[in-house]
């Protein structure tokens, strides 16, 4: 099946219209749509930093229509890039070299796949469409708190969120991946690589090696695995059946309050991270903007099936509260249906209109009271009171259950993902607010050479909060190459993938598999 003429978008190489191209043989000529259309497509990216200017944007439907997509794209040595869900924080996408967007928003089917015993989930498909999809088996994948975020991006890179500490990661539910690659001849094709089939290697590569990098996915299959899918009510996790939140707040008034409220929440991670723990039905990210004082806050989400899970949430928020004053504020504590939690505490789809720089790191032990208080001197600076913050997310449990090979997100051994998420609205802000961001993340890093290096106490950052300074020996003096904190001792293995399954090097990004170490 050739692209049909509701599937390509494109624009006139001059004067800012759109114009007709030509279709394949045998098929219409592509019809003249409105800028407006073509204009919302280009710059559906979430990063205002960055804008692409592609020549065309394909918008398929089906894996075929993927297929044709990509080999016209190939044919025309136009460069590709794939949008799921648009909200790559760095220029995977919308960059300068982009020439034609394969924008996957169309393919976002959710449904039972008999053939393969698994849910097929298609790459376009958003978190909360998934989430929706799945209970009417009454199942879950333990995926992200923000419900517009597209499958395509989320899975590759691993997919974290409320229920991975009970149940693992997304991509540890991955059973198989359906994905348009390129030969050495330039021929596009539909490959289907599954976990015990054929194309194991292509399969693992998508658990945790990043998008953008080996193809083009068009679909995922999705199957947990201690089931034979035999039945799709048993084949992926019962979420909770109820599930307890509330609000921490805390106004930080001074530096010995923040460092003593962060230490608290830093530490009883800490303790708790093993499989299997008391506290593994426990999601508590917390956020720190920059209000020029330092506001904290702390969403608390507690799977209330247990009998004693109003008594765990009470010890926690008595420990992270231990000792801070003027003590955090707690709202009213609710309790509502797995689904309620989802549609009305997890956060909804939107638009961002900002633009973004983000550092991440992944922590093994707990950052010292010094570290807490480079945080502290950065997030009250009154020069950049506004939207960026601090975050943490709390990590381990089920997810550390899985050894660092089995899939190829190695970070099997955290507790926490700390976040700096710098945001701004003006782009003659942005060498005051880049500098912001990195010295901080530099200044709480110094003693590794400005990096979270992989050792003992921290174990690298994580490929869905790309950033491109882990590239440039000016930001990262450690020495070791980027790739060493996204993917660790599994970077040989996807390199091979890589080559053998884009020879061509079709597919790539400022931080794609096999690009220079530095």
């Amino acid at each position: 099946m050739s692209l049909s003429r509701r599937q390509l978008i494109t624009a006139a190489a001059v004067g800012g219209s759109l114009a007709a191209l030509g279709m394949p043989v045998g098929h219409a000529q592509a019809p003249v749509l409105g800028a407006g259309e073509f204009a919302s497509l280009a710059a559906r990216g979430y990063n205002r930093r960055f804008q692409a200017q592609p020549a065309k944007i394909y918008v398929p439907t089906t894996a075929e229509e993927v297929r044709s997509a990509v080999a016209r794209s190939v044919a025309e040595d136009s460069r590709i890039a794939a949008r799921s869900g648009g909200h790559c924080f760095d220029d995977f996408v919308d960059n300068a070299q982009t020439r034609s967007i394969i924008d996957l928003g169309r393919l976002n089917a959710v449904y039972w796949d008999e053939h393969h015993r698994a849910f097929s989930v298609d790459a376009g498909a958003d978190i909360g469409t998934v989430y929706d999809a799945l209970h009417r088996w009454g199942v879950t994948v333990p995926g992200g708190i923000c419900l517009g975020v597209g499958m395509g991006g989320h899975l590759c890179g691993g997919g974290y969120g409320p229920l991975s500490r009970r149940f693992g990661l997304v991509a540890d539910h991955l059973a198989g991946v359906e994905v348009v690659t390129v030969d050495d001849d330039g021929g596009a094709k539909v490959v289907a690589a599954t976990k015990n089939g054929p194309g194991r290697d292509l399969w693992w590569a998508h658990t945790g090696g990043g998008g953008g990098n080996f193809g083009v996915v068009t679909r995922f299959l999705l199957r947990s695995p201690e089931s034979d899918g035999s039945d799709p009510a048993n084949a992926l996790p019962k979420p909770p059946g109820a599930m307890l939140n509330a609000r921490l707040i805390l106004p930080i008034t001074t530096e010995d309050s923040f460092v003593r409220f962060l230490g608290n929440y830093l530490g009883f991670f800490e303790r708790h991270s093993a499989p299997g723990n008391a506290f593994a039905g426990l999601y508590a990210p917390l956020m720190i903007r920059t209000t020029g004082t330092g506001a904290a806050e702390m969403l608390i989400l507690f799977d209330s099936e247990k009998p004693d899970a109003r008594s765990h949430f009470d010890d926690f928020v008595a420990t992270v509260s231990d000792g801070v004053f003027p003590p955090p504020f707690l709202t009213p504590v609710t309790q509502l249906s797995y689904p309620d939690t989802v549609n009305q505490v997890y956060y909804a789809k939107g638009v961002n209109t900002t633009r973004v720089k983000v550092k991440a790191a992944y922590l093994r032990k707990s950052y010292s009271p010094d570290q807490l208080r480079i945080f502290y001197r950065y997030v009250t600076d009154l020069r950049f009171l506004g939207e960026s913050q601090l975050e943490f997310l709390p990590f381990g449990g089920a997810i550390n259950a899985v050894a660092a090979d089995a899939t190829a997100m190695p970070a099997r051994n955290s507790f926490m993902k700390m976040l700096i998420h710098a945001s701004w609205r003006f782009p003659f802000d942005d060498d005051r607010y880049l500098r912001w961001s990195r010295e901080m993340y530099r200044d709480v890093h110094a003693d590794t050479g400005g990096v979270p290096v992989p050792n003992e106490t921290y174990g690298g950052s994580y490929i869905n909060y790309p950033d491109p300074d882990l590239a440039d020996a000016a930001w990262n003096t450690s020495g070791l190459p980027w790739h060493a904190f996204y993917y660790g001792d599994n970077y040989p293995r996807l390199l091979r993938i890589k080559q053998a399954a884009d020879p061509r090097n079709v597919f790539q990004h400022s931080l794609s598999i096999g690009r220079p170490d530095w």
